[in-house]
């Protein structure tokens, strides 16, 4: 093939690299004889380091498979990929776009593992033997590691959520385990997992194993026929890609965690990176010919590179956390990547006119070929840093992420290379490295989860809520008692409401039927608002029990009852849904039969005051048409933080916990605007009860109840405590429901 000429080597020789993402960076370059022109073809993987060097099985004379010129560039720029994804988590100021670079890897590994699977004639055993070896050990070292650090630097509850993610990631399913969390990855608002970075490399073995079957088994099928297996691969490629952007513009819009995660909304991104591996010999054999045609593609060429180069530049300045992503912005750096990748046949010298001159400078190569290890070390130990000392200035996650360069480098060195340049070629062996490389983390992280649940607790318990207090300045009933934190520590983040169900995602427009207690009565309580009117589902249920009515639950997550339009950070736009939610649920309301009681209740945080106010006003102006008693639950405090992990690290010491009173609240339209007077709304504010006195701070612990599941929700147990309150503030006491409810302060 014609070989690739770095700067300064002789024509007549060729760098002959195995993996485009081994890690020596003293390979010599290696005489190699032209051969037939095959797609420009570099073994990948998610991050592992480029290097241009001799494969495990010895010389390149003793392989007669056909080897791939080695790309410089194409090192480099994972050198760019892997140095924009750590400036974004070390959130150095204007890269707020860096995490793009994950995108540039997948568009690289689609690019060489097309071409690898198309020219050389592997097996799949063979081929999954080759990255198990390159990929496994170095992910079961660091997986290890941050099993122990984490059993030693963090509390019990991170390190049961530290255990369950080791074993998803080394399981290679850690994107599929944040999808089903519902994790917002660049909007999240609990603390990140140590391992939330390994939902990347789960991506990418899940195509690896997707395209391994299919490729080779277009080889198989099509054996002797290149063509036929050309076009037949081609075609693939194409239809997967095409379906995959589809999921992955559709997903984004409506669920960020499955259209960030999943597989099916990434591999388009892997399909451009192929299309690109089946482009090249084309394009390759066309600019071989030379003449001015040559030398117009070769001008042409550059320029390609250079707007690349810059969509890559664009998106890494530009974008940030409010930007819907994937979706169709990922196609700026996807196309970019592609751009560059095509840019730079193997063929053709890099000339000083070159984007891809510039991608080969020696500081990007070294950060390219550093870049699997680099990655894989750098987010534990920045995670695990502000877990145990709290949130850090950039500057000091800058120096912890240039510091784990270190372990990456020894990881390099002494388990990379050895294992990849020094073991047996034979697929069994490489398929027992990688065993061995998933068994032992396994087990790591079953032992961490076992130490940590002794330390929490049965988190099987069933938790009994004490009896409340009817009314007055206590939490508890006369004579109730709590001998231990209720619930459990190991239960206090699960302590949710029934019928989570109830809370409808966020593309979803209409609620579903969700009917408690005595289903079948013509009376109901109608609970309406956000998930803060979700959290009090219990409350209102015992309410209706007592009663023997029906409880509706009528609950959509981040859409305020008041009328006003919000933006969805998680969607990145206008939340139109929450509009349409809101309007079907007002039209619901008044087609069916009166209830004998709505019971509002929601954040008070959307919005400016002024805001609030006329959107409460619009909002109250419908439901009062409906005829209906009308009742208002005032906010909770707002803690801020995550409260059951900061009790699981505080030695049982509830008062590090306290938040300041001074953020707990905002100014709120019914309960300090006179809306509840002036509409005759009942209102109750559990504010004071929450947060007593007039001291700076509130608690998070109040006469052993654990009152918050998290950042900002109350336990369930919280809930069913304050249920005799409310249903005496609500239903029990002063005018009846029907005759028109009073504020209660």
């Amino acid at each position: 093939m014609p070989t690739a000429v770095p700067p300064g080597a002789e024509p007549s020789r060729a760098l002959v690299p195995t993996d485009v993402l081994s890690s020596s960076s003293t390979a010599e370059p290696v005489a190699a004889e032209p051969v037939a022109v095959e797609p420009v073809v570099l073994e990948p993987v998610l991050l592992e380091p480029v290097a241009a060097r001799v494969d495990a099985a010895g010389p390149a004379t003793a392989d007669p498979r056909p080897r791939a010129a080695f790309r410089p560039d194409i090192e480099g720029l994972r050198g760019v990929a892997v140095l924009s994804v750590l400036a974004f988590h070390a959130a150095v100021p204007g890269l707020t776009g860096g995490y793009v670079g994950v995108d540039v890897f997948f568009v690289v590994s689609g690019f060489l593992i097309t071409g690898l699977l198309l020219a050389r004639p592997l097996g799949l055993w063979d081929f999954a033997a080759r990255r198990a070896r390159r990929i496994l050990p170095a992910a079961a070292v660091v997986l290890v590691a941050t099993a122990l650090a984490g059993g030693a630097l963090l509390d019990p509850l991170r390190g049961t959520d530290l255990a369950r993610d080791l074993i998803a990631a080394a399981g290679q399913f850690s994107n599929w385990r944040f999808v089903g969390q519902q994790t917002d990855y660049l909007a999240a608002e609990h603390d990140p997992s140590p391992l939330q970075h390994f939902w990347s490399l789960g991506v990418e073995n899940q195509f690896y194993l997707l395209w391994g079957v299919l490729l080779l088994g277009l080889a198989r099928l099509f054996a002797g026929h290149r063509r036929r297996t050309l076009a037949a691969a081609t075609l693939t490629t194409l239809a997967v890609g095409g379906v995959s952007l589809l999921l992955c513009v559709r997903w984004t819009a409506g669920s960020a965690p499955l259209g960030y995660f999943s597989t099916a909304s990434r591999l388009w991104e892997f399909a451009v990176g192929g299309c690109v591996a089946l482009a090249a010999p084309a394009l390759t054999t066309r600019l071989a010919r030379g003449g001015s045609g040559a030398r117009l593609g070769g001008g042409l060429l550059r320029v390609l590179g250079w707007a690349g180069a810059a969509a890559l530049l664009t998106a890494v300045l530009r974008y940030d956390r409010d930007t819907p992503f994937p979706g169709a912005a990922a196609l700026l750096p996807v196309l970019g990547t592609a751009a560059v990748l095509l840019a730079g046949p193997a063929h053709r010298a890099l000339g000083a006119g070159d984007a891809g001159r510039l991608l080969a400078t020696r500081p990007l190569r070294a950060a390219g070929r550093l870049s699997y290890a680099w990655y894989l070390w750098h987010w534990p130990v920045l995670t695990i840093a502000q877990a145990r000392w709290g949130a850090l200035p950039w500057t000091t996650l800058v120096a912890l992420t240039a510091a784990a360069a270190v372990p990456a480098w020894l990881t390099m060195r002494l388990v990379e290379q050895p294992l990849r340049y020094g073991s047996s070629p034979a697929p069994r062996r490489g398929l027992a490295v990688g065993a061995s490389a998933l068994v032992i983390p396994l087990i790591a992280g079953l032992t961490l989860g076992g130490g940590t649940v002794r330390a929490l607790g049965d988190p099987d318990r069933a938790t009994v809520a004490p009896a409340g207090a009817v009314d007055g300045p206590g939490l508890l009933a006369p004579g109730a008692r709590v001998l231990t934190l209720t619930p459990s520590l190991a239960r206090a983040r699960e302590d949710f409401p029934p019928g989570k169900g109830c809370e409808i995602p966020l593309g979803a427009e209409t609620s579903p039927r969700c009917l408690f207690g005595t289903e079948s009565s013509p009376d109901r309580i109608v609970l309406i608002g956000d998930s803060h009117a979700g959290q009090w589902i219990s409350a209102a249920l015992a309410m209706a029990e007592q009663r023997q009515w029906a409880l509706e639950v009528l609950v959509k997550p981040g859409c305020p009852l008041a009328t006003l339009t919000v933006r969805n950070n998680v969607l990145g736009r206008t939340f139109e849904e929450c509009d349409r939610w809101r309007e079907n649920t007002f039209t619901r309301l008044t087609s069916g039969p009166k209830p004998r009681l709505v019971l509002m209740a929601g954040l008070n945080r959307y919005g400016a005051q002024d805001e609030r106010t006329e959107g409460w006003t619009r909002t109250l102006d419908r439901l009062t048409a409906l005829g209906a008693p009308l009742a208002y639950l005032g906010d909770t405090p707002m803690p801020g933080k995550d409260i059951p992990t900061c009790l699981a690290g505080s030695d049982g010491r509830s008062d590090s916990c306290f938040f300041p009173r001074g953020t707990a609240f905002e100014r709120d339209p019914l309960l300090d605007g006179g809306l509840a007077e002036r509409y005759r709304v009942r209102a109750l504010d559990v504010g004071p009860l929450l947060c007593p006195g007039t001291g700076p701070d509130c608690p998070a612990v109040l006469e052993g109840v654990i009152l918050y599941r998290d950042t900002g929700h109350i336990t369930d147990t919280l809930a069913r405590v304050l249920a005799p309150r409310l249903d005496h503030a609500l239903l029990g006491a002063g005018p009846g429901p029907d005759t028109g409810p009073a504020t209660i302060s």
